[in-house]
């Protein structure tokens, strides 16, 4: 079995997720933490759960959603792990930190680049790697098939699609990879976006206004 729990941070009301497996095993993915209470609330859940985290698996490099990577690289002695083709969004974060006001940024090294068709087996969680570019280049998605889970970072919300107005986005892309990445998956698939509530596949296949299936 697989536990989660979402935390809703930073200005941007960024979800980051605490994932683990039965024997205390997990991951962070998009740790958006950034002022010293988030930190503190995250890592207070992590050792009241006893969970060993072992990676922290983002699912792109924008702003929001790696406000708390080298906090957890240093705290925990873990690997960060990205897609290659997002590395000019990681290498400008320090840029878009000073943008939207966080001077307090600490920036971060990729320690493993996400490989093409790459399938992760960390403690009990089998984890494929789907590519879903077009909000951001290198963006992936993380699909625990066996439990039907789907953490698609900024690709697929509820009603709604990640946007597509920032540098290095493409709307064209984006579509494609919702339409032959996201919406072949079961209908019963669990999603849980970067931003706002969880979805299924069956409902934003007949309900999102912005991608049909």
């Amino acid at each position: 079995m697989i536990f989660h729990q979402a935390f809703t941070l930073n200005p941007f009301q960024e979800n980051t997720y605490v994932i683990w497996d039965e024997k205390g095993i997990g991951i962070i993915v998009d740790p958006g933490c950034y002022t010293y209470e988030e930190r503190q609330t995250l890592k207070a859940f992590i050792e009241e759960k006893n969970i060993t985290l072992t990676h922290i698996l983002n699912t792109h490099a924008h702003i929001d959603h790696v406000l708390g990577v080298e906090y957890f690289r240093q705290e925990f002695k873990i690997p960060f792990y990205l897609h290659p083709k997002d590395e000019p969004l990681l290498k400008d974060a320090a840029n878009r930190a000073q943008v939207y006001g966080f001077p307090h940024y600490q920036p971060s090294e990729v320690d493993v680049w996400y490989e093409e068709n790459q399938v992760l087996h960390i403690g009990e969680m089998e984890i494929k790697i789907l590519f879903v570019p077009g909000h951001a280049p290198g963006h992936v998605a993380l699909y625990f098939e066996k439990e039907g889970l789907l953490f698609d970072g900024d690709v697929l919300f509820r009603r709604s699609v990640g946007r597509t107005d920032f540098p290095l986005c493409n709307h064209a892309d984006l579509v494609n990879s919702i339409q032959t990445q996201l919406y072949t998956l079961p209908d019963s698939t669990i999603v849980y976006p970067g931003h706002g509530g969880s979805t299924t596949i069956g409902e934003e296949k007949v309900s999102n206004p912005y991608v049909k299936a």
